[in-house]
């Protein structure tokens, strides 16, 4: 059976990344959606009007990721974020965010792997993405290393806030934006802070990777803007009005996606912050400063 599986898998990967090439390459010559009807007409959101936003509950389920838990707040998955499809992560992902067919696709596929599920016909709850080292990862730009906060879904706000204020650019409109060298300076500081005082730090070159797949995000589909990432990651609610600022025919690739992550890691510079490392562990008591 697992032999069996793999070769499925294995399958199933070769494929969605070369449908993806080709998405990628239609991207390319075919007309962006236009501005103001980027959410597909049928899907949460049209029009830039979105589901009642209401905070979770105490029983109900988040996780690290802020743009799976406002799909829960807004109701576009369930509320709870219990008893979740993979499929229907897989479809509102997409149709939220303009994420192409192939990278929605290939993400919720690889969290069922993971969580040793089916796609097809089973479901899961947000907090069950939290198994350390699986997609949550120590280091992270939002969260607070799991050794610290075993809860991940919980938001540690002076890294927000750090993050917010970090913005070094300003869109045509005047906007304050954060840029790709904004995320790779802070995530250079995670990591070597992380490092520092954490005695069970581990950070993989995937899960270094992922990391920055998911900083990446925060550029593409929120276009870096401060005013709409305020909203997005400290109280985890979509803008009314807001559409994703991925206008492309077929959504933001596999490839395109990857590519803006290389871009980040490229200029994570670890070793810029070895000072700030050690004060860290020299005052460090529970919590990283």
């Amino acid at each position: 059976m697992g032999f069996f599986s793999d070769l499925s898998n294995f399958f199933y990967d070769a494929g969605t990344v070369s449908w993806d090439v080709i998405l990628t390459v239609l991207n390319l010559v075919e007309r962006k959606r236009c501005i103001g009807n980027v959410t597909p007409e049928g899907y949460p959101g049209y029009g830039g009007h979105w589901p009642e936003f209401r905070p979770p509950q105490e029983t109900d389920s988040r996780c690290s990721c802020p743009g799976l838990n406002a799909l829960a707040n807004h109701g576009i998955i369930s509320r709870t974020g219990r008893g979740i499809s993979f499929v229907d992560l897989d479809r509102h992902v997409a149709g939220t965010y303009n994420i192409s067919s192939t990278l929605s696709s290939f993400v919720a596929h690889y969290a069922a792997r993971m969580l040793k599920r089916s796609f097809r016909n089973d479901t899961l709850d947000l907090g069950e993405l939290d198994v350390h080292n699986g997609i949550e990862h120590d280091a992270s730009l939002l969260r607070l290393d799991a050794a610290f906060e075993p809860n991940q879904s919980t938001k540690h706000v002076p890294y927000i806030e750090e993050l917010l204020a970090a913005a070094s650019s300003k869109d045509k409109h005047g906007n304050d934006v954060v840029i790709v060298k904004d995320l790779s300076k802070l995530l250079g500081k995670r990591r070597a802070v992380s490092r520092a005082v954490n005695k069970e730090f581990t950070l993989k070159t995937f899960h270094r990777l992922f990391g920055c797949a998911n900083a990446s995000l925060l550029l593409s589909t929120m276009g870096g803007r401060v005013e709409d990432l305020r909203s997005f990651l400290l109280h985890e609610q979509l803008p009314e009005g807001w559409e994703s600022r991925v206008r492309q025919s077929h959504g933001l690739t596999l490839v395109n996606f990857n590519k803006l992550a290389l871009k980040i890691e490229s200029g994570v510079r670890e070793k810029d912050w070895a000072q700030v490392a050690q004060q860290a562990a020299e005052h460090h008591d529970t919590v990283p400063v």
